[in-house]
């Protein structure tokens, strides 16, 4: 028997027993009854103020709701199970063996060895939490992890259930009811995985949930911490401030352990470091303006970090402006372009409304006066007598309006008569090379 057995309240709890008597086989073919007593607190069966918690014989249950003897006599065997156990049940309890008629009576009494002899039942209000090996969880990165989460099963047939919470993904776990060397049963959940560097510092948590004669079933857990071991990982260079004249340069980067991690600085175009330590200080000078980067270095490996490139402020803001002004003069030009395609446009449309006004007007003046004055002068005498006469005529395209002007001359003689043409001439002439001020023509008839 186990020394100590953990019941909770509103439960049962399992007593293993087993007991060992000489020539144990004959004794038993020669009773007719054998039969198994449970005594509380004392193991004096005829005293008085003794207390049989239970007897197989007569079914006799004292203090109990329920007592079962699962096990078998006639092997040996004298496991017993207590049903819904209350505070007051927490004692010593004492096995006695009894084979009729007068074969064997014997309890095992503690006075040689009680630790043997006896059985002590401690009653909890609440289950003890789940263990969990191991307890100190530190592994080296790619390695294959297993992880025992074990719950006591005071009462076997109503076990506890356990359950993992935050575990890696590749976990992968199985469960099952076990008996203890020391007779007693629990519930133990197995769990592997292969250890991630993602997984550093995971709380793994072992939760287990007892049912009980209760509203509420009882839960506990145990949480271990999982420190995986590797070397640097997401190496970079971090600026800070962004913009300035002064700036530092911090190298970040994750490993495990932390505590010894080691950092060296590169310049570009440099072989050897220019400094070490997690960060450097640089200032606006001129060689200090290029590329960095830095490598991170534990016992397990290093990293190195992308470039990051570093200039001073005025250099900065020198290619600001320029792009600034880039941008401004671009803007600027486009504007310009917009403004003065504009105009040429209104004025093109504008030259097509006065030509189209123009062209109707000049359909409405079919003809331009043209005054003339024709003097015949006959000779009194019957000689025909020709003469020539001169007709002149003016025409001018600088003015719009028709003008005439007529001169009367005397009738002596013969009659030379002028004429003046005006023609109306559009305001503006699309081809200038076909501009005339005046034109003048004569014609003489005789």
């Amino acid at each position: 028997m186990p020394q100590t057995v953990t019941a909770l309240t509103g439960s049962c709890v399992q007593i293993p027993c087993t007991f060992n008597i000489s020539n144990f086989e004959d004794k038993r073919k020669t009773a007719k009854s054998i039969y198994g007593i449970w005594l509380k607190n004392k193991s004096q069966f005829a005293d008085e103020d003794s207390f049989i918690a239970f007897n197989s014989s007569k079914n006799i249950i004292r203090g109990f709701s329920d007592v079962q003897m699962t096990g078998n006599l006639s092997e040996s065997n004298c496991t017993t199970v207590f049903y819904n156990i209350m505070m007051n049940h927490s004692d010593s309890y004492y096995f006695r063996l009894e084979m009729e008629p007068n074969v064997f009576r014997a309890t095992f009494n503690p006075s040689t060895d009680v630790s043997r002899k006896t059985v002590r039942i401690n009653v909890r209000d609440s289950p003890q939490p789940p263990e969990l090996k191991p307890n100190d969880l530190k592994v080296m990165e790619e390695t294959t992890v297993n992880l025992i989460c074990s719950a006591e099963a005071p009462c076997p047939k109503q076990p506890p259930t356990i359950s993992w919470s935050n575990i890696p993904e590749s976990a992968h776990i199985t469960t099952q009811l076990q008996e203890k060397p020391d007779k007693n049963q629990s519930v133990f959940s197995y769990m592997t995985f292969k250890a991630s560097y993602k997984d550093h510092r995971r709380n793994i948590s072992c939760t287990a949930t007892y049912p009980r004669n209760t509203p509420v079933a009882s839960t506990v857990e145990t949480i271990v911490m999982l420190r995986v071991l590797f070397p640097p990982k997401g190496t970079c260079v971090i600026i800070t401030p962004s913009v300035g004249t002064n700036v530092t340069l911090t190298c970040k980067s994750r490993a495990s352990p932390s505590n010894d991690l080691n950092y060296t600085w590169y310049k570009h175009g440099e072989e050897k470091p220019i400094a070490w330590g997690m960060k450097i200080n640089l200032t606006k000078t001129q060689n200090q303006i290029g590329s960095y980067h830095c490598i991170a270095q534990n016992k397990y490996g290093k990293q190195s970090s992308e470039e990051a490139q570093c200039a001073v402020k005025g250099q900065s803001g020198l290619s600001h402006l320029v792009i600034y002004g880039c941008t401004g003069g671009l803007l600027a030009f486009v504007l310009l372009s917009a403004v003065f395609f504009y105009y040429m446009r209104t004025k093109a449309s504008r030259q097509a409304h006065v030509i189209g006004s123009d062209q109707a007007e000049d359909k409405n003046r079919d003809t331009t006066a043209i005054y003339t004055n024709n003097a015949t002068a006959i000779s009194k005498n019957d000689e025909k007598k020709e003469t020539d006469e001169l007709h002149y005529g003016e025409i001018d395209f600088s003015k719009l309006q028709t003008g005439h002007k007529t001169r009367e001359h005397s009738n002596n003689g013969p009659e030379t008569e002028y004429s003046e043409l005006q023609v109306t001439e559009r305001k503006k002439q699309i081809n200038s090379a076909q501009k005339m001020d005046e034109l003048y023509a004569q014609v003489q008839k005789k």
